[in-house]
């Protein structure tokens, strides 16, 4: 598959999910650099937010609002953002911008999600932007792949994903 990043063409590495699929199992590395395992997130709704780049204005507000949204979406679901940036700059993120609510995540390191979901761009080894929904049987239920990387995702679809689910 291949997505624009500013207009330019870039082919994703890995391979993409789709709706109906069981969501695959991965890990990445915290802020406070120890293992994140999506299994111990088995049971919840899990919302992947997936942004090349924290520190740009779109990916800043992608990971803001799903912040604000993930104190009205309940217990039972897990926002978590995701990107290639260092856990260092992530946590300096969330400081600065208070993000409370949710989780930020990288994936630097091994490129585990950006691999198994199809969200790796090939050429930059960011991760593309899009939104990933998987239920609390472990059934992705939503899928976006941003066509332009430096486009907003579409907040009120995944939302409402989510809110089915609850």
């Amino acid at each position: 598959m291949n997505i624009k990043f500013g207009g330019t063409e870039m082919k994703l590495e890995g391979t993409q999910v789709a709706v109906g699929e069981v969501a695959k199992e991965f890990t990445a590395v915290k802020n406070d650099l120890s293992v994140f395992d999506s299994k111990d997130y088995e049971g919840k709704i899990r919302v992947y937010s997936v942004v090349p780049s924290i520190d740009t204005g779109v990916c800043s507000l992608q990971a803001r609002t799903f912040n604000e949204e993930a104190t009205k979406l309940g217990d039972d679901v897990v926002v978590i953002t995701i990107s290639n940036d260092l856990p260092f700059a992530q946590a300096r993120f969330c400081a600065v911008e208070g993000i409370e609510n949710s989780m930020i995540i990288s994936d630097y390191k091994d490129h585990d999600f950006g691999l198994k979901y199809g969200f790796l761009i090939e050429d930059l080894k960011l991760l593309t932007r899009g939104v990933v929904v998987v239920d609390r049987d472990g059934k992705i239920q939503y899928v976006e792949y941003v066509e332009e990387a430096t486009h907003e995702v579409n907040f009120d679809a995944a939302f409402e994903a989510v809110r089915e689910l609850i």
